[in-house]
């Protein structure tokens, strides 16, 4: 039991809908995305970006300090947040297009700084988006739930 828990389990949890990376020039980071990943935007404004990564999965850029400030909505307020510093995050790809990404990222300029192979089989490429944030793509085989 965790503290505070007072003997309840948690409700289940259905997954990571979005990821935030914040980002120094909004215009330059798009067209990272949008060109190495074939990224479209689901919306867009002047503070950030959102994509659609996958089913139920959301990347979204925010411009390093543009939402330092409460957003209200007409159903609620969103609260303020910022980030600063090179973050992680890690993308899913299938085993078979490990090497499709190395070479579409070779022909695109990335550099991947390391290549890593888990114990239970996975592999992971490791590069850096232009704000210096560590993007990871990751067959399966990595974690025990992929």
């Amino acid at each position: 039991m965790t503290a505070g828990s007072e003997g309840t389990s948690a409700p289940p949890l259905s997954g990571v809908l979005e990821a935030g990376l914040y980002v120094d020039d909004l215009a330059r980071a798009r067209s990272f995305y949008e060109n190495v990943f074939g990224l479209t935007p689901m919306i867009a404004d002047a503070r950030f970006c959102a994509y659609g990564v996958a089913p139920g999965s959301v990347l979204l850029l925010f411009l390093r300090g543009a939402t330092l400030e409460p957003v209200r909505m007409p159903g609620g307020i969103i609260p303020p947040h910022d980030g600063h510093g090179p973050l992680h995050y890690a993308l899913a790809i299938a085993e078979d297009s490990l090497e499709q990404w190395t070479v579409h990222l070779e022909k695109r300029g990335v550099a991947i700084e390391s290549r890593v192979e888990w114990k239970g089989g996975g592999v992971s490429l490791y590069f850096r988006d232009p704000d210096g944030n560590l993007v990871e793509l990751a067959t399966p085989g990595l974690w025990p739930n992929y």
